[in-house]
């Protein structure tokens, strides 16, 4: 009998990181950088206006208020994607946009709010659109306080300088990171790509969801349960519908489902039972000439997920996980050994779930069988730092699964735990 670590261990020896690629920066999200970037060019690349108002020079407004405002002359617009605009002399503005460049000779920008927006009456709300601005951008602007110098401008390089180091090897790339490629100018990135993962159920019994449900017959949960699971882990998961207990049936959807894996995941037919299908189809599936191809099924010192499955399949030798098929026993092995398999390939160093010590809540002891380390649904309170049991320890309550967020870990060598006693716990969400 397997240990759960030496199990893991032997998964995570055979598998290792899928080669980087070049993707397009649209196509990168959720992959792992193989490189550090560097920033090539400030951001922002120029001083620009925070604010829609009027660019100044300080000693213009200085002293201003709503009794005696500063009347300047306005030059003319700068909006954003402006270039090439006119300087700002003595007594004089120009409106600017947020975002704009602020234009030569101006050293603040004084918010539309402070002024009248050039309509000549009191304070102005917002910006007028150009064409009703008098003589379209020009006339007269009064200003009702003074600024300091670079007010509502930001600076050049105020976010990054150029040769500063943007992101690191090893990053995941999400909405943030990607924000920041684009804005300083890269179309595509070097990463690992998103491992695809193939799920696929076994059993005659198994109807999906939707479907009439008939006599003797189950719905399909665990695929769609694995696929989200993969999913989450970053892969690119493909959901295959339950395999009937043949087989022929199975070895031939395997087969087909090759071409785009990197690693397969079965749940159900792992067990000793008659018609447990995965292990008549893929007991003889090595190649001799291979050392440690094909699928070595084994049992696991563990409470659920007993019967496991592992190896390679295929002529590049995809690695593949089988699970046992009890809802919870599957999705716990999921999480014990599938989803660190995921983030090996991904790149990662960190590959297991967080874990935290708690306090045990509950009515009355635990009970666990001796010898194996025994994984129990619970609800972590983050805050209290507490743990309580979710439901009880059937490998089918798929319910109880549904409301927890972590697993309750329970040793190889305890047989009891009492509440209050300090536990081990793996975080789920």
């Amino acid at each position: 009998m397997w240990s759960v670590d030496d199990h893991l261990e032997d998964i995570l020896g055979a598998i290792h990181p899928l080669d980087p690629i070049e993707l397009p920066l649209s196509d990168a999200q959720g992959c792992v950088l193989v490189e550090d970037v560097t920033v090539p060019v400030a951001l922002p690349p120029f001083d620009n206006s925070s604010m829609d108002g009027y660019a100044v020079r300080v000693a213009d407004v200085a002293g201003a208020s709503e009794d005696f405002p500063a009347v300047l002359t306005v030059i003319g617009d700068v909006a954003a994607g402006s270039g090439g605009t006119r300087a700002v002399g003595p007594g004089q503005a120009a409106r600017i946009m947020t975002g704009a460049p602020l234009p030569p000779g101006a050293e603040a920008v004084v918010p539309v709010e402070w002024t009248d927006g050039g309509a000549g009456g009191g304070a102005a709300t917002a910006m007028r659109p150009a064409g009703a601005a008098p003589e379209g951008a020009t006339g007269e602007v009064r200003v009702h306080r003074p600024v300091e110098s670079r007010a509502h401008v930001r600076e050049r390089g105020s976010d990054v300088q150029a040769g500063d180091l943007a992101l690191t090897e090893g990053t995941v790339l999400g909405p943030p990171q990607i924000g920041l490629l684009a804005a300083i100018g890269r179309g595509t990135v070097r990463v690992r790509p998103r491992p695809r993962v193939v799920v696929l159920s076994t059993g005659s019994e198994l109807v999906q969801p939707g479907e009439e449900l008939g006599e003797g017959k189950i719905y399909d949960s665990n695929s769609f349960a694995l696929t989200a699971a993969a999913r989450d882990a970053g892969a690119i998961a493909y959901r295959v519908g339950a395999v009937t207990d043949d087989a022929d049936e199975l070895r031939s959807t395997i087969e087909d489902q090759l071409i785009r894996a990197d690693l397969l995941v079965t749940t159900g037919g792992v067990s000793v039972g008659a018609y447990d299908v995965v292990k008549e189809a893929l007991s003889s599936v090595g190649d001799e000439d291979e050392p440690g191809s094909g699928i070595d099924f084994r049992r696991l010192a563990m409470q659920p997920g007993k019967p496991q499955g592992f190896g390679s399949i295929g002529p590049d030798h995809t690695p593949l996980l089988a699970l046992p098929g009890n809802p919870v026993s599957s999705y716990v092995s999921f999480e014990m050994f599938v989803r660190p398999a995921i983030r090996t390939l991904m790149g990662l160093t960190d590959v297991r779930r967080p874990q935290v010590r708690a306090e045990l809540r509950t009515d009355k002891a635990l009970t666990s069988p001796g010898g194996k380390r025994q994984f129990l649904r619970g609800a972590y309170d983050a805050e209290k730092g507490t743990v309580t049991p979710v439901g009880g320890s059937g490998s089918h309550l798929i319910a109880a699964l549904a409301q927890a967020n972590a697993l309750i870990v329970v040793p190889e060598d305890t047989t009891s735990v009492e509440p209050g006693t300090e536990t081990e716990v793996v975080l789920l969400g």
